[in-house]
């Protein structure tokens, strides 16, 4: 099972921070960094010192890490058009040596729209689909021919397609716990599936949904990646975990019932549970990014124990 560190910047962390933690999730042997794409904080605080853009972040990482996997856990399909997006994308590639990956999704958190006076349409899976037509289209569009889409929401006309990402194909993430439209979509567009959030016996049933819609679109199943997202909290001792815990504002019972928390013995025996379902990589969402030893912890005693 890989294990992916997945951060919150919107919480309060600026670029320094987040080069750090990038920096130890290369050295310690993660797979990957990844941000969730946000510009307003969730819960109580004060977020400072303010929002980092998911993509200008990367393209940093991109030029400051030789190994990791980088990503987003989602892009808000609202905050970019498509063919811009496409571009930001295939440039960031580029720039990281052919290490980057996109996760794309509706976007939902009205209140951030509107404290940065971004439109916040009803419908947004509409949108998505055409957007996941657009960028894929413009990426796998041979160099010398052009793009054309004429859809409800987005028309292009005789795009270049340029620039080409360093790979004929970005990894393109789909995800969420929607019942028919997202698996729909995921056979489609994707080549993994995240759940985030969600229980051994949840997730089960949203990767049972998508393996249905990857086989009614005549695609093997094997063909996607199945992976969840879980926040972790890690100690060596009860006290440590419920120090963790109290540094994010969390219960350590809440945690161990809806995340990864405990020793890590009790954390590679949850984990075992998901591998049991399917999911091969988990998104470690590491909520306290000035605490470095947590991620040590986790890698000298989960990460061995994983195959």
């Amino acid at each position: 099972m890989d294990l992916r560190i997945f951060t919150e910047p919107q919480q309060g962390a600026d670029y320094e921070t987040l080069l750090a933690v990038a920096r130890a999730t290369e050295e310690l042997g993660f797979d990957a960094f990844f941000r969730s794409d946000h510009y307003l904080r969730m819960g109580s605080g004060d977020g400072l010192p303010g929002p980092t853009d998911a993509w200008i972040t990367l393209a940093g990482l991109a030029r400051e890490t030789k190994r990791i996997r980088l990503g987003t856990l989602m892009t808000a399909g609202t905050f970019r058009l498509p063919g811009v997006l496409a571009i930001q994308v295939a440039q960031v590639d580029r720039m990281s040596g052919g290490r980057v990956e996109l996760g794309l999704g509706a976007g939902w958190f009205e209140e951030e729209h509107k404290a940065y006076g971004i439109p916040f349409p009803k419908e947004r899976f509409g949108r998505l689909e055409e957007q996941l037509a657009i960028v894929t289209g413009l990426w796998e569009t041979e160099v010398g021919k052009t793009f054309s889409y004429h859809g409800e929401y987005y028309q292009l006309t005789d795009s270049p397609a340029l620039p080409k990402p360093a790979r004929s194909r970005i990894p393109v993430l789909i995800g969420g716990h929607g019942a028919s439209r997202t698996p729909r979509l995921a056979a489609r567009y994707a080549d993994e599936f995240n759940i985030p959030f969600a229980s051994v016996e949840d997730s089960d049933r949203q990767f049972g949904r998508v393996r249905a819609a990857a086989e009614a679109a005549g695609r093997p199943v094997g063909d996607l990646v199945y992976s969840n997202a879980l926040v972790v909290c890690v100690g060596k001792s009860d006290a440590e975990v419920a120090r963790r815990a109290a540094a994010i504002g969390r219960d350590v019972d809440e945690l161990k019932a809806n995340g990864l928390a405990g020793s890590p013995a009790e954390v590679v025996d949850k984990l075992g549970r998901y591998a049991a379902i399917g999911s091969s990589r988990v998104y470690l969402q590491v909520l306290d990014l000035e605490d470095l030893d947590h991620l040590e912890l986790i890698s000298a005693r989960v990460q061995s124990q994983l195959g």
